[in-house]
């Protein structure tokens, strides 16, 4: 993992202002249980070594949409290949610690510095990127749909029974939420999240 550039989680110096407790809280109100723990953690195996084709999916969905792809580019319409290849790598591992990693202080922190990396505060910062300098919000809160949307037939693969694979997918459903809204914290003030 330490190959891949921008990675940090091991040594991420980011403190998440949001507390373990309202982590708590948060998967109470996203419904995510031990239940979806344990699916998340089948989901991992099955989609280990996938990442590369589903990140492709995503990537694909990106690039069919200038408006999306505006957020790789320098405002100009000239794209950064090397800072999309860059985010690439690390959003195949964000797969696997999703699904992998105790959702801990750790993770906790780590998906505040990816949140940060959306916005004025940190865009560009940990690639050297020459693009523009913020995600909107509102890309961030609907990117939930495509992310979940496209996993289904990925987690469908090894031959799970229907019912395992729901699971499965209800699971990444709630995960790829909950990271989302912890993703969001930057963009507001403490106490307006």
């Amino acid at each position: 993992m330490s190959n891949i550039h921008g990675y940090t989680y091991e040594t991420n110096a980011t403190i998440s202002p949001i507390s373990l407790d309202d982590l708590d809280l948060l998967k109470q109100a996203t419904l995510f249980s031990a239940e979806d723990e344990a699916m998340l953690r089948l989901a991992g195996d099955v989609l280990g070594d996938q990442v590369k084709e589903i990140v492709e999916v995503w990537y694909g969905f990106v690039g069919s949409h200038d408006h999306l792809l505006y957020y790789f580019s320098d405002g100009k319409g000239n794209v950064d290949a090397d800072y999309l290849a860059k985010v690439r790598l690390r959003f195949h591992q964000w797969i696997l610690d999703l699904c992998q990693r105790p959702y801990d202080q750790q993770w906790l922190n780590y998906q505040h510095e990816i949140g940060l990396r959306h916005t004025r505060l940190a865009k560009n910062r940990t690639d050297d990127a020459h693009a523009v300098d913020h995600i909107g919000l509102r890309y961030m809160i609907a990117f939930i749909v495509p992310i979940t949307v496209t996993i289904r037939p990925f987690l469908a693969a090894k031959g799970h029974d229907a019912e395992t694979v729901e699971k499965m997918y209800q699971a990444w459903f709630k995960a790829v939420t909950l990271s989302t809204v912890l993703w969001c914290a930057p963009y507001v003030t403490i106490d307006d999240f």
